[in-house]
């Protein structure tokens, strides 16, 4: 276990994951965190739409659940308004086992997986594509 600098408090990154550590100036964005957030937030909930999925925001709670299971984990630090660390979305339903060693994110909640939604092997590769695509759509980063 390792102490970091960013907000979320515990969480666990596993190769069951897609892990996504996002570094930007907000300078050339925005100096707005809250829309950054935001921004991850809607990212993590397109990228599940292409699987049929819809993702959703609870007020106060960082992060984007399908009903009350938390599917992606957000948890960023930022310094000198530059971003680091970043987010993860479960893919995998055999990784979900290692979350039972923590509290996720310090709440007493249920992780959840795309393969556990969708009932159905993913493959990580398959998801890397659709999320770099996502990715350069939401940040409006020419292809």
């Amino acid at each position: 276990m390792y102490e970091i600098e960013r907000g979320g408090d515990v969480t666990y990154h596993g190769p069951g994951q897609l892990i996504v550590y996002p570094v930007f100036n907000l300078t050339y964005l925005k100096k707005d965190i809250h829309l950054f957030l935001r921004q991850l937030e809607g990212l993590a909930m397109d990228f599940l739409s292409d699987f049929g999925i819809k993702g959703l925001r609870y007020k106060g709670l960082t992060g984007v659940w399908i009903d009350k299971k938390k599917v992606a984990s957000i948890g960023i630090a930022i310094r000198n308004w530059i971003t680091f660390h970043g987010m993860s979305i479960n893919i995998k339903k055999d990784d979900l086992d290692n979350f039972s060693l923590i509290e996720p994110c310090g709440m007493d909640i249920e992780m959840t997986s795309l393969e556990t939604v969708l009932g159905k092997n993913i493959e990580i590769e398959q998801t890397k594509e659709i999320f770099t695509r996502k990715f350069k759509d939401t940040f409006l980063i020419p292809r």
